[in-house]
């Protein structure tokens, strides 16, 4: 299928109804479901009984039916054999993150847990379970470890990394999960995978350089269902198969009175999927993967469409300057990561805004201004407590003093002790289009160049400067006054 770009208004009016008077920003979150899955899902619901997969009634065998040949599926749009990999379904991509970590958890004599500053919070998490923890600040403390020698070979390692940062949208190496296995043993690798895919290409064809275990959410892909799923590699799964946990159909026999005892079962999805799977939602993703096919063809289509957006939003935001030259954005993209190359950026645009005077406009304001527009984006800490530290140049002690202060995860403390304390996002789908990109750059022109602010005029002002304005008539030396702290008009002298 070429590329689906000249056709996307079309797209956008026949399958997003729903967005005709909102400019959609905020994908890393969770794209849109276009109208055909839902259309095609609500059709399949009321044609069809699906009952509990836990049982041998027809409706029951309908759905274990649909459920196998949705698993199947999955790896298909990975282009990962059913031979080296499994499918396992849970809630979304923090739930998957959790199966593994319960998997090491329960390992005798403990583990030892890496994890890359770019991390979601998720991911950080990890570590509270782990004997030891160290979290990577760069690239290239992560390449000297692999290519280290490997010290405590005995002491079982799990690696995880984001392939994508949900921050500024810069893609970490996908090459390092190979590169492990083959250099340090008894170590296995977590590659959370949730927000690369919403517009990012993952081919698992190749088993032997792919990471151990995948977390992803579904609606991050398809806007619909609230799905997700770890994908496992099957040489890997022994490690996970050590937890102690069970429930529901995850085991073959299970002993309670008289005697503690139970058998799990063998195969890797049956063994880690607790209770029963949410198996209309299951449905729903076949319906998913049908839509997204017939709208984009694939994901390197989806990839290449938004590349073009983020990159132009990226080059616009970055060239905007007041008059007396001060720029209107900070920009936070990876010195590492460049727009014209997919596998090391995103179409995820990461920025704080400042006034004409290098006065700051909290990340808060921006939002609310955005809102008022009818713009959707994300502002905060975005759930990535290292990258945003990374960028804002918040040191560990500064956060601390912060939190004591009473700043608060989603809180409007938007500067404190003279820094941001958080980022404002915009990230684009399938379905943006430039006119989103065009709307939301006049909004940031109307609003910082031109206007919209809420700015105090110095102490003195008045005083020093009353003396080179000319008042021509009513009214005009308070719009000169005006214009001056805009930045728009230069007073002599």
């Amino acid at each position: 299928m070429p590329s689906y770009s000249s056709k996307i208004e079309e797209i956008r009016r026949k399958e997003y109804g729903y967005i005709k008077d909102v400019t959609y920003l905020d994908h890393a979150g969770c794209t849109l479901y276009p109208s055909t899955l839902i259309h095609q899902f609500t059709q399949d619901l009321t044609s069809n009984l699906f009952g509990n997969p836990h049982s041998a009634s027809p409706s029951s065998m309908l759905s274990s039916e649909r459920i196998e040949s949705v698993r199947s599926r999955v790896l298909q749009f990975f282009n990962a054999s059913p031979e080296h990999f499994d499918v396992v379904f849970v809630a979304n991509a923090t739930a998957a993150i959790k199966v593994v970590m319960e998997g090491f958890r329960d390992l005798e004599g403990g583990y030892w847990y890496g994890y890359h500053r770019d991390s979601h919070t998720s991911l950080a998490g990890v570590r509270e379970h782990a004997t030891v923890s160290r979290c990577f600040a760069r690239d290239s403390d992560v390449e000297e470890w692999i290519s280290a020698k490997d010290e405590g070979a005995d002491t079982t390692k799990l690696f995880a990394y984001p392939a994508q940062s949900n921050m500024n949208g810069r893609r970490s190496p996908l090459q390092w999960c190979g590169q492990i296995r083959r250099n340090k043993a008894k170590t296995y690798t977590l590659l959370d995978a949730a927000a690369f895919l919403t517009t990012g290409n993952l081919d698992l064809s190749n088993h032997e350089d792919a990471p151990d275990f995948i977390s992803m959410s579904f609606y991050k892909i398809f806007g619909f269902p609230d799905l997700g799923a770890l994908l496992v590699r099957k040489t890997s799964a022994d490690i996970l198969m050590k937890r102690k946990y069970f429930g529901g159909g995850t085991v073959e026999m299970v002993i309670s009175v008289g005697n503690s005892w139970h058998s799990k079962r063998k195969v890797v999805h049956s063994a880690l999927e607790d209770g029963t799977l949410p198996f209309h939602n299951i449905v729903a993703l076949g319906h998913a993967m049908d839509a997204y096919q017939q709208l984009y063809g694939s994901a390197k289509n989806v990839s290449s469409h938004t590349a073009a957006l983020a990159k132009t939003t990226y080059e616009r935001l970055s060239a905007m300057k007041y008059s007396n030259g001060n720029r209107v954005c900070e920009m936070y993209k990876d010195p590492l990561a460049t727009y014209d190359d997919a596998t090391t950026q995103g179409p995820t645009v990461a920025f704080n805004v400042y006034n004409w005077d290098g006065s700051m406009v909290g990340k808060s304001k921006v939002e609310e201004a955005a809102i008022k527009n009818k713009i959707h984006l994300r502002s905060g800490g975005v759930c990535n407590p290292g990258g945003v530290a990374t960028v804002l140049q918040l040191s560990h002690e500064d956060m601390r003093k912060n939190f004591d202060a009473g700043m608060r995860c989603g809180d409007k403390n938007d500067i404190m002790a003279g820094k941001h304390t958080g980022i404002v996002r915009v990230s684009f789908g399938a379905m943006s289009s430039m006119a989103d990109v065009d709307r939301f750059m006049k909004f940031m022109e109307a609003t910082y160049l031109r206007g919209g602010m809420s700015l105090e005029v110095p102490s003195g002002f008045f005083h020093e400067k009353a003396g080179s304005i000319k008042k021509q008539k009513s009214g005009g030396l308070r719009m000169m006054i005006k214009n001056i702290a805009r930045g728009h008009t230069q007073v002599s002298a």
